[in-house]
């Protein structure tokens, strides 16, 4: 029997342990490959919740590394609460730990709520930095797919005039081949797209020297390492060749949304979200807390089958 794959709740006030929770009841989280699954949380949390929803949960086969942080009086759906962002990063931290000393498989996350993490930890950015430091890695990216594109990111969780500032030849590069890196698994000869910055990637300098002098260069040492790499391509045109084409199985964006507008639109139900340059597996599903719709019902499940099975599959390779 393989190892499990840690899941972690997210925030106890968002839809993270109520998606956790009715996946579970539906029969949708074993994966039928041996190694299973096991919840890091809060076991009082997801008692209650279970009784919010009328669930009929059978606890004894539902692993869960409880790490007692919060208790039911705790429990406040729909509502900013620094108690459970703090434990949320908690949930992260210990999964990530065991994922590196190989007593799981690697982590599957459940959203955090930025805003409330940042409550008790004011330097908080987001799961892929907070679990990239605790793997020492020194170069990640942010990775969307749908299965058939995948879709990486120069730069993420940053304001778009800092976004600008980090398209650097050496990052650029180390983001194609990051993207390179993960598809070889999968394919002989992954097709890879670099979008430009600017409208229309520059239009030769017409509207901008990034594209020239940051991008092309970064581009061309990936051609002499034997990356098929192609670009700069202008982003309004290059996922309408990549989706209805298929011309190609990955696209490196320059900025969060140049990425996550489109891969929301083709897969919002369906995309996972990877971070690649760790030494672990880590997916997640690719939605937010959503607290207007937590702990009523509503949220859909299958996000989190589409995260558990990628991070299957990466394992197996």
């Amino acid at each position: 029997m393989g190892l499990p794959l840690a899941i972690t709740m997210g925030d106890a006030s968002g839809v993270g342990p109520e998606i956790v929770l009715r996946s579970f009841v539906g029969g949708e989280l074993d994966g039928g490959d041996g190694g299973g699954f096991v919840v890091y949380g809060d076991e009082a949390i997801l008692r209650r919740g279970a009784t919010l929803l009328g669930l009929d949960v059978r606890w004894d086969q539902l692993p869960i590394v409880d790490l007692g942080l919060l208790r039911a009086g705790d429990h406040h759906p729909g509502e900013l609460d620094a108690a459970a962002g703090a434990a949320a990063r908690a949930y992260v931290e210990r999964a990530t730990l065991d994922a590196l000393a190989g007593r799981v498989a690697g982590i599957v996350t459940m959203p955090m709520n930025k805003q409330a993490t940042q409550l008790t930890d004011p330097g908080f950015v987001g799961h892929t930095e907070l679990i990239a430091a605790l793997c020492g890695a020194p170069k990640v990216t942010m990775m969307l797919t749908n299965g058939s594109l995948a879709v990486t990111h120069v730069s993420t969780h940053c304001s778009l005039s800092e976004a600008i500032e980090r398209v650097r030849v050496d990052r650029v590069l180390d983001v194609i081949d990051l993207t390179d890196e993960v598809l070889c698994r999968f394919l002989d000869h992954p097709r890879i797209a670099v979008c430009g910055l600017n409208p229309h990637a520059g239009e030769h300098g017409l509207f901008g020297s990034e594209d020239i002098d940051q991008i092309v260069p970064a581009i061309e040492a990936a051609v002499e390492r034997g990356v098929d790499a192609t670009g700069p391509h202008p982003a309004d045109t290059v996922f309408h060749q990549a989706v209805h084409r298929q011309a190609f199985d990955a696209i490196v964006c320059m900025y969060h949304d140049q990425g996550h507008a489109p891969m929301k639109l083709l897969a919002f139900e369906s995309a996972v979200n990877v971070t690649l340059g760790l030494p672990i597996v880590r997916t997640s599903v690719d939605h937010g807390t959503a607290f207007d719709i937590a702990w009523t019902g509503q949220a859909f499940t299958k996000s989190l089958q589409h995260a558990l099975a990628y991070a299957r599959k990466l394992v197996a390779h």
